[in-house]
């Protein structure tokens, strides 16, 4: 058994770990203790450690796990950290980050209400996109955060994320057309960095947030 000390050491990282991952509250679950599903990603957070188990290790700057509320019906699924969420640590922290927290609040609900994560956790060089090994890697820890967090529905950010969830698929072809993943629904849409690069398409990912919306019964606050 763990001394005082020990204890209050756990305590001590386990709110660290909160606070870098930008919670700023902790929610009471109907069906789990209140850290129920904090304490499962946090573990899973340690399982992963210092992760040298895929080449993009050797020019990360921090890990990126994910950020938001676990108890969330709407967990949103990126590619991989660009530069500044390597530097920072958070997902979607940079100009695609403003753009996709302008997304989640136009539905009516606020970024903290949700979970972002990405298919991989460090920053590929360039931002090229990720590389098979590079996912198939990653990708136990990624099921391991959907299972933690078990949402109503995922809404996956670009091809790649939408490729890793549903296998196959052209992002043109099903993007706002409701999906299956393990049980859980899934909408994909465009990856907010695509949209700053072609903001003609912002009208067709706001159609695709509207899907959610009606799939998750939000309504747009005024």
């Amino acid at each position: 058994m763990k001394d005082i000390q020990g204890v209050i050491q756990d305590i001590y990282e386990y709110m660290e770990y909160l606070k870098i991952t930008g919670v700023k509250e902790i929610p009471v679950a109907e069906k789990e203790d209140m850290t129920g599903k904090y304490d499962r990603l946090y573990k899973l957070r340690e399982k992963i450690g210092d992760c040298t188990r895929c080449k993009l290790w050797k020019n990360r700057t921090h890990l990126v796990f994910g950020t938001g509320n676990p108890y969330t019906d709407l967990l949103f699924i990126g590619e991989a950290p660009g530069e500044e969420e390597d530097l920072q640590g958070k997902p979607f922290v940079g100009r695609a980050g403003e753009l996709l927290t302008k997304m989640i609040e136009a539905m009516g609900i606020k970024r903290e209400d949700v979970y972002i994560t990405n298919v991989v956790k460090c920053r590929p060089p360039g931002n090229r996109n990720p590389e098979k090994d590079e996912i198939n890697t990653c990708r136990p820890f990624l099921e391991e955060q959907i299972s933690i967090i078990s949402p109503k529905l995922i809404c996956t950010l670009g091809a790649v994320a939408t490729k890793t969830i549903l296998g196959g698929g052209k992002i043109t072809e099903i993007r706002g057309k409701v999906q299956e993943y393990r049980g859980i629904k899934v909408v994909p849409t465009f990856h907010p960095a695509y949209l700053l690069r072609n903001p003609g398409h912002k009208r067709l990912a706001w159609k695709d947030l509207q899907v959610i919306m009606k799939e998750l019964c939000l309504t747009k606050k005024e």
